[in-house]
């Protein structure tokens, strides 16, 4: 226990698994947590004694099962080791902790997703920048960057890390900046130092600087990133030879989103439950490297018109060359996670079976690389021939491994038959032993001519000769007795006594020769670190590629049309999303969206609520997003000139824990719109200003309109709105124009149309709204008499009257009635103040004075 304290004294934030024996023990709180966790039984040391604590434990050979259950909580774990044979251990037996797992290091493939990257992450405040480091260990990926707080916030939500390390100075700042919601780990700060960060990175990579990985001028970068590896050696994590770059993210050569954005157009997040995102629906990919990119490629859509090109050429080369489609799609079927793979490799943790994968997967590649090498769309030949064969590694496997090579080198039978002529011989030895003793038994039977001899072995002396006392006057001299039975007696013999030593140390020989020649492939791999996980980039391109030829193929995506020019014109365009989640037979209903910045800068779009005005505002911004990461979108055909900023605001919702009401976080969100906008952006903003009174609320909207039209930028908007007030815009604005989502009224329900047309809309029917969701038949008619009245006035001085008029009538009515119940509702009447009054309000203010009335009823 002594020793136990010392080392948990080390790693005070981690809970120690303490080898003992064949077990993994747990102490005090760690044994209170992890009992918890893995739903193991809590016992007691020493019970009843002042040293008295907790424990709870499991068999070391379970540390695969029980592992990432810890870390999935969330926790840190040191892995403690007997570091010597305790056959050959003097005094107690010398331990230390081999390895720190932590949720954002880890390797165990049940902890990580195959499609989803597991990043480690840091973050440094300075003054003026914040750096950022994401590091997937598991796979080898290192990218950087710094800017300002959004910028890093955005890249925080795109790349979802497992674990931020702070430095404890910045525990607050960090908390106040990104909120609670990361797994954080508070560093010392010296980490935080820059000529240490920079030595301990060039270091690592073997170079005189960073100028070749294109950061040496990100100061807060540069300070992220050593951070990182710093943190690696602290958790005992030193073979990392395949995080051989690092790269930067050019804020400049993506299009800028903001975590607003993200978040509303549910890209491959969403707080509803249930609900489908456009990862989930754009997902064709076979292989995990090529799953794991496309989250990257949607995180960060192009901005550079040739690298769109290229990719929509060979989207649109493989939904043509249906043959060429299928092959490569077959072969990347036989691919297994070769990044994960090599890095397995480069740390010393694969196994047997995971190097014969390794192979089979560098042999699937073979055929892939001569079909594109074949191609006649250039990007696809330079895929191809820069894919490399690895040809001397896949032989070098083939006649080292056995093709059924078990998981655990333990297991025996790793090292292929032929390999090793030492290693043959001794399994010839242990196969053969039975025939040995059988040849040796029929021959001392000849010798001695005694019939009855039996050979066998027990625990203290091994193998022996048994002769039944009737025969034992014919006993060799050259026979040692070693024991006396009642009815017979054991003898051994110089040959026996050989034989055995050779036999039982054939076992563990064969063992160490299988440990020492898998070691000798692993090191040897380490040469093609390199190559493969190029190799496995390049399968991820081609991945993602084939599943757009697949998704266009599917789903009749067209190929879009990216230009220098201002223009958006979408014919036909389908919400990606909704289209797959309409009842089968039911066809969707496509919009033509046209947006520049000389004639038609705005539209404004007016309808009912549940029309569709939020769906073509969102499947506008997600054809462009589709259309700017290389793939093909959901329309009859599209022209669009590219766009450098999308920014939405769309929904909303109260951050009650930071203090803000659902109008503040609209608010921000707007601002933060109206402070970032640039003349390639795309605005797309949804019923702003509904969280306040309805004079605000139009006010507000008309103001941010007004602002949008005239800024110098010309941003392309879409403006939905139920204030048909603003329809007024045009007539003094000229860049916006009117359209509504088409509504059918019949005579007792309202037919959504779902089609947007031009010109403003006459009212919302949100009391047809009201009505189908259910709302008691007193409410909806007393809300269209209230209309009615309403709609008949047309400034605020009118409608302040009718409201006047309204409540003067109510109180004459309830004046003379001496009724508590309606004197009740009487001065809840005339103390609403109808001017802040939102619609929901009004109706849940009825719904109020109709359970008064029923209560009194049933009284």
């Amino acid at each position: 226990m002594k020793q136990y304290n010392t080392i948990k004294t080390k790693y005070p934030d981690a809970l120690l698994l303490f080898r003992v024996g064949d077990f993994y023990e747990t102490f005090g709180e760690d044994a209170v947590k992890t009992a918890n966790i893995l739903g193991i039984i809590l016992t007691k040391r020493g019970a009843g004694s002042e040293s008295e604590t907790e424990l709870a434990g499991f068999p070391h050979h379970s540390l695969n099962t029980y592992l990432p259950k810890l870390v999935k909580a969330g926790e840190r774990v040191a892995i403690c080791d007997q570091l010597e044979d305790p056959k050959l251990a003097k005094s107690i037996v010398k331990r230390g902790v081999t390895e720190l797992v932590t949720p954002g290091v880890a390797f165990n493939d049940e902890v990580l997703l195959s499609k989803s990257n597991n990043f480690l992450c840091s973050v440094y405040f300075d003054k003026n920048h914040i750096g950022v480091a994401f590091l997937d260990i598991s796979t080898g990926e290192f990218l950087t960057s710094q800017g300002n707080a959004e910028y890093i916030d955005k890249l925080l939500q795109n790349f979802n890390p497992s674990e931020v390390l702070v430095s404890k100075q910045k525990r607050t700042t960090f908390t106040e900046t990104f909120g609670n919601d990361f797994h954080v780990f508070y560093m010392e700060d010296w980490v935080y130092q820059a000529d240490y960060a920079y030595e301990t990175l060039t270091k690592h990579f073997n170079t005189k600087s960073l100028k070749g990985f294109g950061i040496e001028e990100l100061y807060e970068g540069i300070i992220a990133s050593g951070s990182v590896l710093h943190y690696l050696s602290e958790t005992q994590h030193d073979n990392i030879q395949h995080i051989s770059s690092i790269s930067r993210i050019a804020e400049d050569d993506y299009v800028w989103m903001d975590k607003f954005t993200i978040r509303n157009l549910e890209l491959y997040n969403s707080n509803n439950t249930n609900a489908v995102t456009l990862l989930q629906v754009i997902d064709k990919t076979i292989s995990p490297m090529g799953g794991r990119l496309l989250k990257r490629w949607l995180a960060l859509p192009l901005k550079s018109l040739d690298k769109i090109k290229q990719r929509h050429e060979v989207v649109d080369y493989l939904t043509k060359e249906k043959t060429v489609l299928q092959k490569i799609q077959q072969h990347i079927k036989h691919i297994g996670d070769l990044e994960r793979l090599i890095s397995k490799v480069a740390t010393g943790k694969v196994n047997p079976r995971e190097v014969i994968q390794l192979k089979n997967s560098l042999e699937a590649i073979v055929p892939i690389k001569a079909i594109a090498s074949n191609c006649t769309n250039q990007s696809l030949k330079i895929i191809g021939d820069t894919l490399q064969s690895c040809e001397v590694l896949r032989e070098k496997i083939k006649e080292t491994l056995n093709e059924e090579a078990p998981v655990n080198v333990l297991k025996g039978n790793t090292i292929a038959p032929g390999f090793s002529s030492e290693l043959d011989d001794l399994r010839d030895l242990s196969k053969s032993g039975k025939d040995y003793l059988d040849n040796m038994l029929e021959r001392e039977s000849e010798r001695t001519g005694i019939t009855s001899l039996k050979i066998a072995s027990n625990n203290v002396f091994g193998y022996y000769i048994e002769v039944r006392n009737t025969h034992k006057d014919k006993v060799p001299q050259d026979w040692i007795r070693k024991q006396t039975l009642v009815s017979a007696e054991r003898y051994i013999t110089e040959e026996l006594k050989e034989y055995e030593a050779k036999i039982l140390g054939a076992e563990d020989r064969i063992l160490a020769i299988e440990q020492q020649l898998f070691s000798e492939l692993v090191g040897w791999l380490h040469q093609y670190i390199k190559a493969v996980q190029q190799n496995a980039f390049l399968i991820g391109q081609l991945d993602c590629l084939c599943g757009f030829a697949q998704l266009a193929k599917d789903n009749h995506y067209v190929y879009p049309i990216i230009d220098e020019s201002f223009d958006l014109e979408i014919s036909d365009g389908r919400h990606p999303v909704i289209e797959k989640q309409l009842p089968i037979g039911e066809p969707y209903i496509a919009n033509n969206v046209f947006l520049d910045r000389s004639s038609q800068q705005i539209i404004m779009i007016t309808g009912p609520n549940m029309s569709g005005k939020s769906a073509i505002l969102r499947q506008t911004a997600l054809i462009v997003l589709l259309a700017q990461i290389g793939s093909f979108v959901p329309a009859k055909s599209a022209r669009i000139g590219f766009v450098d900023k999308i920014f939405t605001r769309v929904g909303a919702s109260d951050n009650i824990s930071m203090g803000e009401s659902t109008f503040m976080v609209e608010m921000n969100e707007t601002a933060s719109i109206l402070n970032n906008i640039s003349e390639r952006s795309l605005v797309l903003l949804d019923e702003i200003g509904r969280g306040t009174s309805t004079y605000d609320g139009i006010s507000i909207a008309w103001a941010i309109s007004e602002y949008l039209h005239e800024h110098p930028a010309k941003p392309k908007t879409l403006f939905a709105t139920h204030y048909h007030e603003l329809n007024e815009m045009t007539e003094t604005f000229e860049r916006i124009k009117n359209f509504n989502v088409s509504v059918k009224e019949l005579k007792d329900h309202v037919l959504f149309l779902r089609k947007l047309v031009e010109g403003g809309s006459a009212h919302s029917f949100g009391i047809h709204v009201a009505k189908m969701a259910g709302m008691p038949q007193q409410v909806i008619h007393k809300a269209n008499k209230i209309l009615q009245k309403l709609e008949k006035s047309h400034s605020s001085e009118e409608l302040s009257d009718t409201v006047k008029t309204l409540q003067d009538d109510m109180q004459l009515s309830f004046f003379n009635l001496d009724d508590p119940l309606l004197e009740n509702i009487k001065d809840e009447i005339l103390h609403i103040d109808i001017n802040t009054l939102t619609p929901v309000e009004a109706l849940m203010k009825l719904n109020e004075i109709k359970r008064m009335l029923i209560k009194e009823k049933r009284a």
